[in-house]
């Protein structure tokens, strides 16, 4: 079924409005049979954060926002899954349209606003899995009209403790007004104390739990700096680097669609993330593993985030334009890569070209 969405559907795919063909793309994964998950070649097993990952390749929060469809997603060959983001309540997020393509430049631009059916029906699904096999990563946020942001995350760690395999506090979405605030030093040093306390105090129970932060890629190099050195004082257990962007890099063909407002994602968000990946690996120092995502569509892409300082990585856009064997072609060429190099590993790799792909000042 994948493969006959990824040749002959997909110009049908591209026919219909972008939101409808997302949905229509959960859907089919959400009702994709059950499988024992593909075994991967051991070279490209990776431990990071206390957990064992087949494989580097993860599917990005943003897909599959309900845990509607995370089953399918495995049998695409991720090594592991994040759903979200998902709020305490239910929300419908901005009005649409709230998709954009801009094909020619293999982009999207969303302003979705954390549209989700909130913690109750994320919960349920996730509990229906029982203990099938699969990493499964929730990405958590706070409600557009809440009274208590940070109390929002807290309930989040709380409700999903039993069933996430790690958390990603999601503070760099650009589409819910003022959430970027969160990754000042002040109101992030705050946030992490009260997400970090209610993720010990439910350990006991449910098993520690790694807990993460995904950060926008438009940050200064001084904010940048600032908000490490918050994440390694609170023991943070690692970045996702990172969010969309809210600038529009020289040389978007797509003009027009360019200028809707909302994070674009995609190809032309690559040399952006990638530098902020590479100076994020600097200042952390090795206190904690990153994952690497924005604009990963090929192995290539893949190998240049990991040499930039990913230990894992996460891809979405990619899949729109490149089709469901996208994760397979990357596997496959990392295996290829590595057995050039004589490497038994991707560990060596990790950060090795970070002072040369790094933002600079």
């Amino acid at each position: 079924m994948l493969s006959f969405l990824a040749t002959v559907a997909r110009p049908a795919l591209f026919a219909l409005d972008p939101e409808t063909s997302h949905r229509l793309a959960v859907r089919v994964l959400s009702m994709m049979p059950v499988a024992a998950p593909e075994t991967d070649a051991p070279v490209l097993a990776v431990r990071a954060f206390g957990l064992d990952f087949p494989n580097p390749i993860g599917l990005a929060a943003g897909f599959d926002k309900n845990a509607e469809a995370v089953d399918g997603a495995f049998s695409l060959g991720f090594g592991f899954v994040e759903v979200g983001t998902m709020t305490p309540r239910p929300q419908p997020g901005n009005r649409r349209p709230r998709l954009f393509r801009l094909v020619r430049d293999e982009a999207v631009i969303n302003r979705f606003g954390f549209n989700n059916e909130g913690h109750a029906a994320g919960v349920a699904r996730l509990a229906r899995r029982g203990n099938r096999p699969g990493l499964v990563g929730v990405n958590i946020g706070a409600n557009k009209d809440t009274k208590d942001r940070v109390a929002d995350y807290v309930a989040g760690i709380r409700a999903f403790a039993p069933y996430a395999a790690y958390f990603t506090v999601n503070v760099s979405s650009p589409n819910t007004p003022g959430l970027r605030d969160l990754q000042h030093a002040a109101a992030l040093d705050e946030l992490l104390a009260r997400v970090i306390e209610m993720r010990d105090s439910v350990a006991e129970a449910h098993g520690r739990r790694p807990v993460l932060l995904k950060i926008a890629p438009d940050l200064t190099l001084p904010e940048l700096d600032a908000l490490v050195a918050v994440t390694r004082r609170r023991g943070i257990d690692g970045l996702i680097v990172s969010n969309t962007t809210v600038t529009r890099p020289p040389g978007l063909v797509e003009t027009d669609v360019g200028q809707e407002a909302g994070g674009l994602s995609g190809k032309p968000l690559f040399p952006l993330a990638t530098a902020m990946l590479a100076a994020t690996y600097q200042r952390v120092e090795g206190a904690f593993p990153l994952i690497g995502g924005g604009g990963i569509d090929s192995a290539e892409a893949a190998w240049t985030k990991i040499t930039a300082g990913a230990t894992l990585l996460q891809l979405y856009t990619g899949l729109v334009y490149k089709g469901p064997n996208l994760v397979h072609d990357i596997k496959a060429g990392l295996c290829e890569r590595l057995a050039r190099e004589g490497l038994d590993s991707l560990l060596p790799v990790v950060g090795r070209n970070a002072a040369d792909l790094a933002l600079k000042a």
